[in-house]
């Protein structure tokens, strides 16, 4: 099995990947169950070629030079995509695909040899499931759905292909020192005499001594994730956590051979504003930690930001849109784990016969009591 080298070339919106087999000339793809490139022509296969950092930590980019528009050309590329009319998503195509259909929603599109100017990703997490093991990930789930439609999940049995999409994220490290003011709560109790139906007792009641405190507390974040896509609902992917981010690789195209890969469409500054908001929840806590007592009140956080760097970077996703009866259902798989979410489908024959068969245990379980008194 021989080692198949990455090209040392930037992808421009001419340039196109491809693999060619140095057996029969037909094009590899990346197999995620053996992690290696194999041809479905011949059956030939080939080694990814270790890229310069693989095993290693992934290079940070400087977050304020890039911002500023100061970004080493290299860390720029252009690619060829198609933007889908009905949900705005944006996926690369290479040059010998003229038509196709959305993976995020289903409706046809046609490609329009568009190109997407963008950060280039650092590293991304390979596919680990192949088609077959995530489409019985999604059978399986839709099957432990009591009120799903009889139909939606046979349409889903039936082995309609599903769309494999590296989806864009952010990653975000960032070095915080945050001084804080607020103050302590102390519990103690005081003994007080109640009277009820005309009988006094004696009960304690809680009351908090509270004593004015300030502080210190730093906090390096590594690796916030943020979602670049607009394309699926954030609750969706965000339920797909946690990826073993851990097994990331440095970006080589292989990996994309026989995938795609959406563009992002969410932008670094307004990426970082959402890891910003996670990252203030966190230093509230620690504040609270470190004002200690029984009971806290933060009254003002000032956090400064040290070293600030990020990754653009790709997440395996298995993705089915289904077009059921007018309406699409969308499914999406962890292409890791199989860790499956997606719109739940509710059949209304299924919660009517659930209601009127309640009504009727309701009705049966009232009558053996009546009889029974």
């Amino acid at each position: 099995m021989e080692s198949i080298d990455m090209p040392h070339t930037v992808a421009g919106p001419d340039t196109e990947h491809r693999f060619p087999c140095d057996n029969c000339g037909s094009d590899f793809r990346f197999d995620p169950r053996q992690n290696q490139m194999i041809c479905d022509h011949c059956g030939n296969t080939g080694a990814i070629a270790a890229g310069p950092s693989r095993g290693g930590s992934l290079q940070e980019l400087d977050f304020r030079s890039a911002v500023s528009g100061d970004m080493p050309v290299a860390e720029i590329e252009e690619t060829r995509v198609v933007a889908c009319p009905n949900c705005g998503a944006q996926t690369e195509f290479n040059e010998t695909v003229h038509a196709t259909e959305c993976p995020f929603c289903a409706t046809p599109v046609v490609t329009d040899t568009g190109t997407h100017r963008h950060i280039k990703p650092k590293g991304l997490l390979p596919f680990g499931l192949d088609e077959r093991a995530a489409c019985a990930a999604m059978t399986d789930w839709l099957g432990g759905l009591w009120f799903a439609p009889n139909g939606l999940k046979e349409y889903a049995r039936k082995g309609r292909p599903m769309s494999g999409i590296y989806v864009p994220y952010w990653t975000f490290d960032a070095d915080t020192e945050s001084q804080y003011s607020g103050a302590r709560g102390t519990h103690y109790y005081e003994t007080r005499t109640v009277t009820r139906d005309g009988k006094s007792k004696q009960v304690q009641v809680q009351k908090t001594r509270w004593h004015n405190v300030s502080g210190r507390v730093a906090r390096f974040f590594d690796d916030v994730l943020v979602l670049g896509s607009q394309s699926l609902p954030k609750k969706y992917t965000d339920a797909l956590e946690p990826w073993d981010l851990s097994a990331m690789e440095p970006y080589q195209p292989h990996y994309l051979a026989g995938f795609r890969a959406e563009g992002y469409q969410v932008e670094l500054e307004d990426a970082f504003k959402e890891a910003r908001v996670r990252m203030d929840q966190t230093i509230h806590r620690d504040v609270k930690f470190d004002i200690g007592g029984d009971a806290q009140r933060v009254g003002s956080v000032d956090t400064k930001i040290g070293v600030l760097t990020f990754k653009h970077v790709l997440l395996p996703v298995w993705m089915a849109a289904y077009k059921y009866r007018g309406r699409t259902f969308r499914f999406v798989v962890n292409g890791r784990t199989g860790r499956v979410q997606g719109e739940r489908p509710y059949s209304k024959i299924k919660i009517a016969i659930a209601v009127i068969c309640g009504l009727i245990v309701a009705g049966i379980v009232g009558f053996v009591i009546a009889n029974s008194q």
